[in-house]
């Protein structure tokens, strides 16, 4: 069941490797053991990329590879923050005194997201100080959500500290509004997978209400995950919040011109949802309304009939104030494209077909060129790894996560996996010193891995 509270599993630690490393570690570190462990896994979006926060159902599955956090109960009101890998430095504060400082996307930031969102959620005014010693092997700006997972994970933590209860659902959507504490206006699919995922199969997750269903992909091809080795940094760029922005900007005028109460609408599903239309009349009503040419903040106001002082005070986000033109046409045309796309590709892992691998492995590769063409959120090494990977038998790549770089994932027929991945290392990772030494680490075949739980030692 998706609406029941995160798992608590008894483990053994002898059994557990990694636990009990991270035992051992805390135990060096602090003075005392832990109390108990969180793990929560990052994810791969397999289709429905820049959606979720336009009201659009999306496609991900969670990964193996997660954040894990070993946690002691302390009574004091001091969160003490460390990290297993000395790259990352440690962090105290007082746990009444939680400040997130928008400008950094320091690791321990996104901790204080979750963290935050869960004493909001309950007012608690004497929360329990804690230990923490983090571990992760999600690669950092991948694309494979590693913030999310922190963010999830922290979230948590602080909930089991303080003796709190919550279902998936309810902490799915606590995290996501934490998140936005960090200045990253996500739509909610990474928190929601990290929570809900099962082993065995991916999630289609649909928004408002939140809510996962079963995809069962086929057999005879496996997902592989490859990273481009350049890092993007959602939170500390300006490309994600603009595109949330261009995508609000279209739903604005989209509304306005076909009589509908534009100030109240926010997503570009609320048109759709509002006019009682499918998504291929929407594609129409986009090439009708908006034209290809950029939008300047003054046409934009000249639209809608308002003020450049309202648009930055009431529509734009804090983070986009000082851009000047948003494409509007582009953004709309790709949304409701790829919408369509997620519910298709659904349809035919529901239905099977003798060719579901070419038919899927097809709706990826569009959705790739939509990404590419009318996001413009992919850069030349995903563009050189998504044409590698074809080259050497992925029936169906394209990028994942939010662009710009991370990683991409491909579809690829069992019977040629291990020619696919030995070729595609050669290609892209030893022709090139840096990713070289990134390569162990970079290219894997992955299968739909549990969500979020809690580990006591047993």
């Amino acid at each position: 069941m998706a609406g029941d509270a995160p798992s608590s599993l008894p483990v053994q630690l002898v059994e557990q490797p990694r636990l009990l490393k991270l035992k051992e570690s805390f135990i060096a570190k602090f003075g005392s053991a832990p109390k108990f462990y969180v793990r929560a896994p990052g994810r791969v979006n397999l289709i429905g990329e820049h959606i979720d926060y336009c009201g659009y159902a999306v496609l991900p599955m969670a990964i193996e590879q997660d954040i894990l956090i070993a946690v002691e109960p302390v009574n004091n009101d001091v969160v003490q923050l460390a990290n297993t890998n000395s790259l990352y430095l440690d962090f105290s504060a007082s746990i009444n005194d939680i400040q997130i400082d928008k400008t950094k996307s320091q690791w321990h930031n996104y901790f204080l997201c979750g963290l935050k969102g869960i004493q909001e959620h309950f007012g608690l005014n004497n929360p329990t100080g804690m230990n923490c010693l983090l571990d992760g092997t999600i690669p950092p700006s991948s694309g494979l959500s590693s913030s999310s997972a922190l963010v999830c994970c922290a979230g948590l933590v602080t909930l089991r500290a303080n003796g709190k209860t919550l279902s998936k659902v309810e902490l799915a959507e606590i995290c996501t509004k934490s998140e936005r504490y960090i200045g990253t206006e996500g739509g909610g699919m990474d928190q929601a997978i990290s929570f809900l995922a099962e082993e065995g199969t991916a999630k289609l997750i649909e928004f408002s209400p939140l809510r996962a269903t079963d995809v069962r992909l086929p057999s005879g091809a496996v997902f592989v995950i490859a990273n481009s080795c350049v890092e993007m940094n959602k939170a500390a760029t300006s490309h994600y919040n603009t595109r949330v922005m261009e995508c609000r900007l279209a739903t604005k005028l989209l509304s306005k011109s076909k009589g509908l109460d534009w100030k109240k609408m926010l997503r570009l599903q609320d048109v759709q949802a509002k006019l009682g239309v499918s998504l291929e009349e929407m594609l129409t009503i986009v090439e009708e309304v908006l034209h290809p040419e950029p939008y300047s903040t003054e046409e934009i106001c000249k639209c809608l009939g308002i003020s450049l002082e309202d648009l930055r005070s009431q529509i734009l986000s804090q983070n986009t104030q000082d851009v000047s033109t948003f494409k509007l046409h582009q953004r709309a045309k790709h949304v409701y494209s790829e919408a369509a796309r997620v519910l298709e590709f659904k349809k035919i892992c529901n239905e099977a077909p003798a060719n579901a691998i070419q038919l899927l492995g097809e709706l990826m590769n569009q959705s790739y060129i939509s990404c590419r063409e009318m996001y413009e959120c992919s850069c030349p090494e995903l563009d050189q790894l998504v044409d590698i990977c074809l080259q050497f038998g992925a029936v169906g790549s394209r990028l994942t996560g939010a662009g710009w770089g991370g990683c991409t994932v491909s579809m690829v027929p069992t019977d040629k996996l291990n020619t696919f991945l030995k070729n595609v290392k050669k290609a892209y990772y030893q022709s090139d010193v840096q990713r070289l030494a990134l390569e162990n680490n970079s290219l894997f075949a992955t299968k739909p891995g549990r969500g979020a739980l809690v580990f006591v030692e047993a």
